[in-house]
């Protein structure tokens, strides 16, 4: 907090600048306006708010330095309360892009595509009819309607009948879009293909200052994490499927599990140590310090979806038909080449997420 006092023969005003990134201002505001409002009365001062989105400070205005003082306490509490809460979302994380590999990325399109339709219109029929299996104990078939053919007069009519009896389809005259909807599947849950990756660690940086000690951080400790892989190349192998959260019939995220090919745990290491120096750097929330990491190659997230079935607490979707299909899908075998530190919703012309910084593994100039 930079200080600034003006004075004349009337009035005697303190003040001072206090940097807050624009990403956190809206914070400080409040929902309509009622936190800035708050803070201003219990302290006396005038918080006063940039004209320009390039402009990353405030000024708090008082009638004295004690008052500006509290209002500026106030001010980085609230950014501290912020900031461990959900309200502010993840802005970088540590990536092992696994989108440099094209062939991995056609394959990940062909299964978008297969499941949405794009490339099979008869893809979805499977996809349905396996995924609403009757999972009750007592199956209720009365009433159902299906088509049959008659023969009339050497001509082929088609009619409609009721039987009370017989367990058929209903849903077979509705269309693939339809069906996909009922699933909680649609286009907006899938990973973009040519942003694939592992996640290694996830970062809040909120200013461009914490974003330059990140990078500086990765870029200092790119000889230790060699040296965690011993100097050698990494790869691993993607094969399966498997839900994060929830089961495959309330999949909340889908993902493909990885194994280190040879099962020396370096890669796992390498990670330790960037967690480490970042922690250590005090860029990493105390609770994400704690969770124990899980690396994994994530195909389809329920959070990302868009939409109004988005506002649902606890998103999902139908994944038993996917299970069926690919749930002993063998992905292939990749060179693990980089760690970047990535920005999230921005993205370069690659297609991946922005890149920071980066450091090479070993054997990162290998051809595929």
């Amino acid at each position: 907090m930079e200080n600034l006092s003006e004075r004349n023969e009337h009035t005697s005003v303190s003040g001072a600048y206090q940097q807050v990134d624009a990403s956190l201002i809206r914070f400080i505001k409040g929902k309509g306006g009622c936190t800035q409002k708050q803070i201003e009365e219990e302290t006396g001062v005038k918080i006063l708010f940039p004209s320009s989105k390039e402009d990353n400070y405030i000024v708090i205005e008082g009638n004295n330095d004690e008052s500006v003082t509290k209002a500026s306490e106030k001010i980085a509490k609230v950014l501290e309360e912020v900031v461990k809460s959900p309200s502010l979302d993840y802005s970088h994380f540590i990536s092992l892009p696994l989108a440099i590999h094209t062939e991995l990325v056609g394959k990940l399109q062909d299964f978008q595509n297969a499941i949405l339709g794009c490339s099979d219109s008869g893809q979805e029929g499977n996809l349905e009819s396996n995924s609403n299996e009757d999972t009750s104990e007592d199956s209720n078939d009365e009433g159902k309607s299906i088509s049959v053919k008659l023969e009339v007069e050497n001509k082929k009519e088609h009619v409609r009948v009721k039987i009370d009896t017989t367990n058929a389809n209903s849903d077979a005259s509705k269309n693939p879009s339809s069906i996909l909807s009922e699933l909680g599947i649609d286009k907006s849950i899938f990973i973009k293909p040519k942003t694939f990756h592992l996640t290694v660690l996830m970062l809040k940086l909120w200013n461009k200052d914490r974003v330059a000690a990140a990078a500086d951080v990765l870029q200092k400790i790119s000889s230790e994490v060699n040296d965690a892989l011993d100097n050698r190349p990494v790869l691993i192998r993607l094969k399966g499927l498997k839900c994060m959260r929830g089961s495959p019939a309330k999949a909340r995220v889908l993902y493909a599990p990885i194994e280190e090919i040879g099962g020396e745990g370096r890669l796992l290491r390498a990670c330790q140590v960037i967690i480490k120096a970042y922690v250590e750097a005090g860029l990493v929330l105390e609770k994400d310090a704690q969770q124990a990491l899980k690396l994994h190659a994530t195909l389809m997230n329920a959070r990302h979806r868009k939409g109004k079935k988005r506002m649902r607490r606890h998103d999902s979707f139908d994944a038993r038909g996917i299970f069926l299909r690919y749930g002993s899908e063998n992905w292939g075998d990749y060179l693990i080449q980089e760690a970047h530190l990535s920005q999230r919703f921005i993205f370069d012309e690659s297609g991946y997420y922005h890149c920071c910084a980066s450091i090479s593994f070993p054997g990162s100039m290998q051809v595929e």
